[in-house]
């Protein structure tokens, strides 16, 4: 019986930090981090999911190297060892990105470079990997990059919408649509924020309440 209860609770365990990235405690809704790419990146959906997609990579394969490397880092060099670590893999990325598409690669730019500096892949090196297991590292960076990259996603779709009229490039509305140019610029992206920022709250508020 006993050995049932402890199964069980380690898969809610397991569950959570796979869900908590999602949700709960979404680095860009709830945590705020990483705004540079969010806010720069965003003006298309392509763009905005080529760039969680490729956040998200670096974040599973740094905590997945951090955790195995835990216990043989001196903690005086740690944190270069963990950019040492997230630059090789963003090294990997802005590779194969360029080998994908040489036009996504122009249009996402140096923010590709400047993933090394996301605050969120270094806070969770630190704060997680460095102290957990690979298996629960694994899950924390699945959670937290692919709601990185749904949060990306959801500020790109209504930014391309709303400011060209289409989503993936494929046209949505009539050739009448006058589209909100202002959405495609820097400013739609504080505007887009702010506005997927109140809805959410709106709904944890609703949560807590109920």
């Amino acid at each position: 019986m006993s050995n049932d209860n402890s199964k069980s609770k380690q898969e809610v365990t397991s569950t959570d930090e796979f869900i908590k990235g999602l949700w709960r405690d979404n680095p860009v809704f709830v945590q705020v981090l990483g705004m540079c790419p969010v806010l720069a990146v965003s003006n298309t959906a392509e763009n905005a999911l080529a760039m969680g997609l490729a956040t998200a990579f670096v974040l599973l394969m740094s905590n997945i190297l951090v955790s195995l490397l835990r216990n043989f880092v001196p903690k005086q060099v740690r944190i270069a060892s963990y950019i040492l670590i997230i630059a090789t893999f963003v090294t990997v990325t802005d590779y194969a990105i360029q080998a994908i598409s040489v036009e996504l690669h122009k249009s996402l730019g140096a923010f590709i470079s400047l993933i090394v500096v996301n605050c969120l892949i270094l806070s969770r090196a630190e704060a997680f990997a460095s102290k957990n297991t690979i298996g629960k590292s694994i899950l924390d960076a699945l959670g937290m990059g692919l709601g990185f990259t749904l949060a990306l996603f959801c500020l790109g779709a209504v930014r391309e919408i709303l400011g060209n009229g289409s989503i993936f490039n494929i046209p949505i509305f009539s050739d009448g649509y006058q589209s909100w140019i202002v959405m495609i610029l820097p400013a739609g992206g504080f505007f887009t924020l702010a506005l997927w920022l109140l809805i959410i709250n709106a709904i944890q508020t609703r949560k807590v309440k109920s």
